[in-house]
């Protein structure tokens, strides 16, 4: 049983940047995909992007490609994403989840565990 915490959410003016912070416990940290959602009020959750159990693949929604990345520590247990140019459009509940998987994925529906999720809010 994985579980998953995130923290470094917060209130940002456009513009500006935060990083996401989701440490794992419970588990073997470096047989899991990794992978980050966000759910606005009023939207279905939907996915950001996604890492690889070795960190060297990464995939991204086309909404923040360029802007965020994501990375991870296996070491710490850890995996983070960098949110850069933030706009109003990226406010929402940011969640971390985890998969047993040996191959990264976007389907929420393939993620075993997932954290209580950490606010994101971004003003004009």
């Amino acid at each position: 049983q994985v579980q998953l915490v995130e923290s470094g959410g917060g209130l940002v003016q456009a513009g500006g940047s935060l990083r996401l912070s989701c440490a794992a416990s419970g588990g073997t940290f470096s047989n899991h995909v990794m992978g980050w959602f966000r759910q606005a009020p009023g939207k279905e959750r939907e996915f950001v992007s996604t890492i690889s159990r070795s960190g060297g693949s990464t995939l991204y929604a086309d909404s923040v490609k360029g802007r965020f990345a994501i990375s991870r520590d296996n070491a710490k247990n850890t995996v983070y994403l960098q949110l850069n140019s933030l706009n109003p459009e990226d406010t929402a509940v940011y969640y971390c989840a985890a998969a047993r998987l040996k191959i990264r994925t976007s389907r929420p529906d393939e993620y075993a565990y997932w954290g209580q999720g950490t606010q994101v809010t971004v003003s004009p």
